[in-house]
C-alpha cells in the first residue's frame, strides 16, 4: 500500500496543492498551486512538516524544546532578552542533534534528482523555509525563518535544511507567536529545495496597492540581482504601478541602486558587491517584462482570489519570456486585515455653530472632507506619515508631492495663491484645497482630526456633521461627477478638459468633453522620468524620456481618440528643473524664476535645445510609431515673433509640420501676443489663452502671492477689464488673421469658476473651453444655455451692449460675433 502524503518525507512541487499547507506548508503548497496553475514556477521539492516532526520526536528532543520555552518565555511578562535566549539555546540543540538516517538520505537522494532534472550534475538551489501557519491570510510569518540562496551539493543542503528547521525559533519567531496566539508546538515546519535562478533582476510584487489599498492595481519592486536587497531593505527598489485591468504602465519611479548581492562565478555563493556606474539609475526590467509580470500577477491572484504577495525573478542565462520566473506567492496580509478589522471608534460631531475655527486661506479647490492630519515639512515626512484619506499640511508642494497628494483627502498649505502648484493639481485630483494659510503647520498638529471646507476656505477642529454629512455618508469632496455625463448636450463651442496625470483618464474618460484643450507633462517629467533631460542626455540615456513621454500621452490619446489631445511642452521654471535629478548641474539661480528661463525661449536655447529635441521626438513616436494623429502640441510662454520663428523651424527639422491632422498652437500667456496677435498667426494655427499668466503679466501681480489677494482678492481676478480687454483683442484678431482664420482656446482657471465669464467667452465668439475634469459636465451645460439664448436674442431682433454684460470694450457690437454666423447651423 502506497505511503500517504502526510507520511511522506519528500513531495515533489507538482504533487502538492493548496490542501497541503499541514504537510507542506503555505510556501511549498502555494508553489504547487502555481505550478498547476500554468506559472513559471523554479522546478524544486519539499522536505515535509513529517519529516520534522519524526526528527525532534525520534531524537529525543521535542520535550526539551518545550522546556525551554517553558523556563525562558512568560507570556505578556517577557523581555526581548528572554526571546533571545531561548532562540540560541533551542537553535544550538537542533542543529547538534543529528537527522534520523532515513530522513538525510531521502533529502540527499531527491537533490540529486532534482539535479539530473535541469542536466547538472550539481545544481545550485535555494533552500527555504516554509512553517504550517505562514502564508495564510490573517498570519503573515514571512520572513521570520531564514533562506538560503546558491547552495550548492547533497551535504550543503542537508546542513540547510537543518539550519531551517532550526529558524522555526528565531526571537522574532518565538514572539511573533506568543502574540497571535499560536501554541508553539502545533507549528511546524517544512523546507522548500528550488532550483536557484541566476538572477539578473529580481523583486517583489502586490496585486493590490500595498499604500493605498487600491484593487485595481499591480505595484512592482524590483532591483539588480537576488531579491534579497529589495525585501531587506538594503537598496530603494525600481517601483512600476501598472493598471490590473489593461496592463498599461501608470507609474514608475527609478531608483540609484548601489549595491547587488551575485553568484559569485569563482565560489558559487553569494556575493555582494557595487553595482556598475552605467546600471545604477537604469531600470532594472524592461516594460515587456514589468507587463509580463503583471500578466503573470493577474493569473495568480485570478487562481487564488484574493490580493497576493508575489516573489519573482528574471534568469540573466535565459531569453525573454522564458526568463520571468515566480518563486514565491503568499496571500496579502496588510490590507486583507484591515477590512477584516472591527470599525473605527464613533466620532463625535460637532455642530457648525460650536466648531472652532482652526486657521484660514484662500478656498483653491472647491469641497469638504474630514481626516487626521499630517504635517510634512519634506518629503520624507510624506513618505513616513501619509496614508489614504488623510490631510495632508505642507509649506507647498511641487510635482515630487504628487504621488502623496493623490492620498490625501484634503489638502492645506501655509504659502501659494489660487495658481500654485498645490491649487492647481488638486483641482485636477477632485481634493480639496487651502492655500496660503500661512501657519497651517504650525497650527495643525499630526494625528488630530479636522474637517477642510475648502468652499469657504476654514479649517476647523473635529467632526462638523453639517459640513461633512453623517458618518455614514460619503464625505462630500469635489471630484469629477460621471452621474452628469447622462446627456451631453451638443454646443458649437468646444468643450475640452485639461489633464497633467495621464492615468487619472481612466476615471475621467466619460465625461463630456470634446478632447484635452491642455496636457501636461510636468507630471511625466517629475514622476516617470524624475531626472533632467540634460543629464539623461550626458549619461546616454535620451530615450528615457522619449520612450515615457512617448506612453504618457498615449495613454491618453489612444483612450479618448480620435478626440484631439493638445499637449503643451514642458513649462518647468529652472527652480523646479533644479529638483530633477542632476538638475543642480544645469540650472542657474534665478530671483524670479516665473519671468526667466522657461518656455520657449529654454526650447530654442543653445544650452537647452538638444534636450527640447528629445519632447519633439516623443511627439514625433506618439503620432508616427504608434499611429494616434490626434496629438498637436502647444508652446508655453511664447515672447516674441523672432522665438516663435525659431521654434516652428525647430519642430520642422524633427519632422513636425503643421498639417490637416497636425496643428502648432501657442499658448496666448504674454500681452505680446495680444498686439501682435496677427502676425503671430504666421507661425501659429491658434492660440490658446492661459489666464492665470496672462492676468499676472497684465495686472502686474506676482499669481503665487497670497499677500495681494489677502488685501484685495480683485488684484488678481481674470474679470479685471484689463485682462478681457486683452482677451476680447486676441480672438477679434486670430479669427480675422491675414493667414487665415486662427482657433482660440482658453485653458485657464477663470471658466471653470466663474460663469459669467464663460459668457462672456462665449459671446466673444472663443472656439472652445478647457476646464478642469470637476466642472467638465456643468460648463457644458452652461454654455449650452448661453448659446441658445443668444440664438433666440438674435431671432427676435435684441440687441445686448457691452455694457450691458460688463465687457470692456469701448465700441458696440450689434448682432453676433463673425464666428456665430457659421455655428447656427451646428446648434440646431
Amino acid at each position: 500500500m502506497p505511503e500517504s502524503k502526510a507520511e511522506r518525507v519528500i513531495l515533489w512541487f507538482e504533487e502538492l496543492t493548496k490542501e497541503d499547507v499541514p504537510i507542506v506548508g503555505g510556501k511549498n503548497a502555494n508553489l504547487g498551486e502555481m505550478i498547476r496553475a500554468g506559472i513559471p514556477v523554479p522546478p524544486g521539492f519539499a522536505v515535509t512538516a513529517y519529516a520534522f516532526r519524526r526528527f525532534i520526536e525520534e531524537m529525543g528532543i521535542k520535550e526539551k524544546i518545550q522546556q525551554i520555552l517553558r523556563e525562558q518565555v512568560k507570556p505578556g511578562a517577557s523581555e526581548p532578552r528572554d526571546y533571545e535566549e531561548a532562540s540560541k539555546r533551542i537553535r544550538e540543540l537542533i542543529e547538534k542533534t543529528p537527522m534520523p538516517k532515513d530522513i538525510e538520505e531521502a533529502i540527499r537522494a531527491a537533490y540529486g534528482e532534482l539535479s539530473r532534472r535541469v542536466g547538472k550534475r550539481e545544481e545550485f538551489v535555494a533552500v527555504r523555509s516554509s512553517a504550517t501557519a505562514e502564508d495564510l491570510p490573517d498570519a503573515s510569518f514571512a520572513g521570520q525563518q531564514e533562506t538560503y540562496l546558491n547552495v550548492k551539493g547533497e551535504d550543503e543542503v542537508v546542513e540547510k535544511v537543518k539550519k531551517c528547521w532550526s529558524s522555526l525559533f528565531t526571537p522574532r519567531a518565538i514572539f511573533y507567536r506568543e502574540s497571535k496566539g499560536f501554541a508553539h508546538e502545533k507549528v511546524l515546519i517544512s523546507v522548500a529545495v528550488q532550483k536557484m535562478v541566476n538572477s539578473r533582476s529580481a523583486g517583489v510584487m502586490f496585486t493590490i496597492h500595498p499604500v493605498t489599498g487600491e484593487e485595481d492595481k499591480i505595484v512592482i519592486e524590483g532591483s539588480w540581482g537576488l531579491g534579497e536587497v529589495v525585501v531587506g531593505g538594503k537598496v530603494t527598489p525600481d517601483e512600476w504601478v501598472v493598471d490590473k485591468k489593461t496592463l498599461t504602465i501608470l507609474e514608475r519611479r527609478v531608483s540609484e541602486k548601489s549595491i547587488e548581492i551575485m553568484r559569485d562565478p569563482k565560489t558559487g555563493g553569494n556575493l555582494e558587491r557595487e553595482v556598475d556606474p552605467e546600471r545604477r539609475k537604469a531600470p532594472c526590467l524592461s516594460d515587456e517584462e514589468v507587463r509580463r509580470l503583471a500578466e503573470l500577477a493577474v493569473l495568480i491572484e485570478k487562481h487564488y482570489g484574493r490580493p497576493m504577495d508575489i516573489e519573482w525573478a528574471i534568469d540573466r542565462d535565459m531569453p525573454f519570456p522564458d526568463s520571468v520566473f515566480i518563486v514565491q506567492a503568499r496571500p496579502e496580509t496588510v490590507w486583507s486585515s484591515r477590512k477584516a478589522e472591527a470599525k473605527p471608534a464613533e466620532v463625535k460631531a460637532v455642530r457648525l455653530t460650536e466648531a472652532k475655527p482652526v486657521v484660514k486661506g484662500l478656498a483653491a479647490s472647491p469641497g469638504v472632507a474630514f481626516g487626521k492630519a499630517k504635517v510634512c515639512l519634506t518629503l520624507d515626512d510624506a513618505k513616513k506619515l501619509m496614508q489614504k484619506g488623510d490631510i495632508l499640511v505642507t509649506k507647498m508642494t511641487d510635482p515630487d508631492w504628487v504621488p502623496y497628494m493623490r492620498l490625501a483627502s484634503a489638502i492645506v498649505t501655509d504659502e501659494g495663491g489660487m495658481t500654485a502648484h498645490a491649487a492647481i493639481v488638486s483641482r485636477e485630483l477632485g481634493i480639496p484645497c487651502i492655500v496660503g494659510t500661512r501657519e497651517a503647520t504650525k497650527v495643525m498638529q499630526t494625528g488630530v482630526e479636522y474637517t477642510v471646507d475648502a468652499r469657504s476656505g476654514v479649517v476647523y477642529e473635529g467632526y462638523v456633521e453639517e459640513l461633512v454629512g453623517k458618518k455614514e455618508e460619503k464625505p462630500a469632496a469635489a471630484a469629477a461627477a460621471p452621474i452628469e455625463v447622462i446627456l451631453k448636450p451638443i454646443t458649437a463651442t468646444k468643450i475640452y478638459m485639461n489633464l497633467g496625470v495621464p492615468d487619472k483618464i481612466f476615471e475621467y474618460k466619460d465625461l463630456p468633453f470634446d478632447g484635452i484643450g491642455l496636457m501636461r507633462v510636468e507630471f511625466i517629467m517629475a514622476s516617470w522620468v524624475k531626472e533632467h533631460p540634460l543629464y539623461l542626455l550626458e549619461t546616454g540615456r535620451g530615450d528615457v524620456l522619449v520612450d515615457k513621454m512617448a506612453e504618457g500621452i498615449a495613454m491618453v490619446a489612444r483612450e479618448i481618440y480620435p478626440r484631439p489631445v493638445v499637449v503643451r511642452f514642458s513649462d518647468f521654471k529652472t527652480n523646479e528643473y533644479r529638483q530633477l535629478a542632476g538638475g543642480e548641474k544645469y540650472e542657474p539661480h534665478e530671483d524670479n524664476p516665473m519671468l526667466g528661463w522657461r518656455g520657449v525661449s529654454r526650447y530654442i536655447s543653445p544650452q537647452y535645445e538638444k534636450a527640447f529635441r528629445l519632447e519633439v521626438r516623443a511627439i514625433k513616436k506618439v503620432r508616427d510609431e504608434m499611429g494616434l494623429g490626434n496629438v498637436w502640441v502647444m508652446a508655453p510662454f511664447v515672447r516674441t515673433l523672432w522665438e516663435a520663428e525659431k521654434f516652428i523651424k525647430l519642430l520642422a527639422e524633427e519632422g513636425l509640420e503643421s498639417s490637416r491632422d497636425f496643428k502648432v498652437w501657442a499658448m496666448a500667456e504674454v500681452p505680446s501676443i495680444v498686439f501682435l496677435a496677427e502676425e503671430f498667426s504666421r507661425y501659429f494655427d491658434g492660440f490658446s489663452i492661459g489666464s492665470n499668466d496672462l492676468t499676472q503679466l497684465t495686472l502686474g501681480t506676482d499669481r503665487d502671492s497670497a499677500i495681494l489677494p489677502k488685501i484685495d482678492p480683485r488684484y488678481f481676478d481674470e474679470r479685471d477689464p484689463a485682462v478681457k480687454t486683452a482677451i476680447a483683442m486676441l480672438i477679434e484678431k486670430a479669427h480675422n488673421s491675414p493667414y487665415g482664420y486662427r482657433t482660440v482656446s482658453i485653458c485657464g482657471q477663470a471658466p471653470s469658476v466663474y460663469p459669467e465669464f464663460t459668457e462672456f467667452l462665449v459671446r466673444l465668439g472663443i472656439d472652445s473651453i478647457s476646464v478642469n475634469p470637476d466642472v467638465v459636465a456643468r460648463t457644458r451645460e452652461l454654455v449650452a444655455s448661453i448659446e441658445r439664448r443668444v440664438l433666440i436674442e438674435k431671432s427676435i431682433g435684441i440687441e445686448r451692449y457691452d455694457e450691458e454684460l460688463g465687457w470692456p470694450m469701448r465700441r458696440q457690437r450689434r448682432g453676433l460675433p463673425n464666428i456665430w454666423a457659421r455655428r447656427v447651423d451646428d446648434i440646431l
